[in-house]
Formats: structure tokens, C-alpha cells, sequence
């Protein structure tokens, strides 16, 4: 009886898809900072 092989997961797109997703989600985490402080010292200068 033959069976058929049917990968359901590509592994390599995966991961390449997983590792652009860490990159985005580190990039938005940086920028949020990056605005937080940014405000905090704007405010201070005004003062």
C-alpha cells in the first residue's frame, strides 16, 4: 500500500517568517521607547 507524503509545515518559510516577525516586534518595542523617552526629555527642556 503506498502512502502518500504530505508535509503540512514548510520549515523553512516558517522560521524565515518567524524570524521577520521577532525582527518587526523588536523594532516596534524600540520605537515605542525610543517615543516614551523622547517625551520625557522634550518636557523637561521646556521647563
Amino acid at each position: 500500500m503506498n502512502t502518500i507524503f504530505l508535509p503540512l509545515v514548510n520549515w523553512g518559510m516558517g522560521t524565515v517568517i518567524i524570524g521577520v516577525f521577532a525582527v518587526v516586534c523588536i523594532a516596534l518595542v524600540l520605537v515605542v521607547y525610543s517615543l516614551a523617552n523622547g517625551d520625557k526629555k522634550s518636557t523637561d527642556t521646556e521647563k
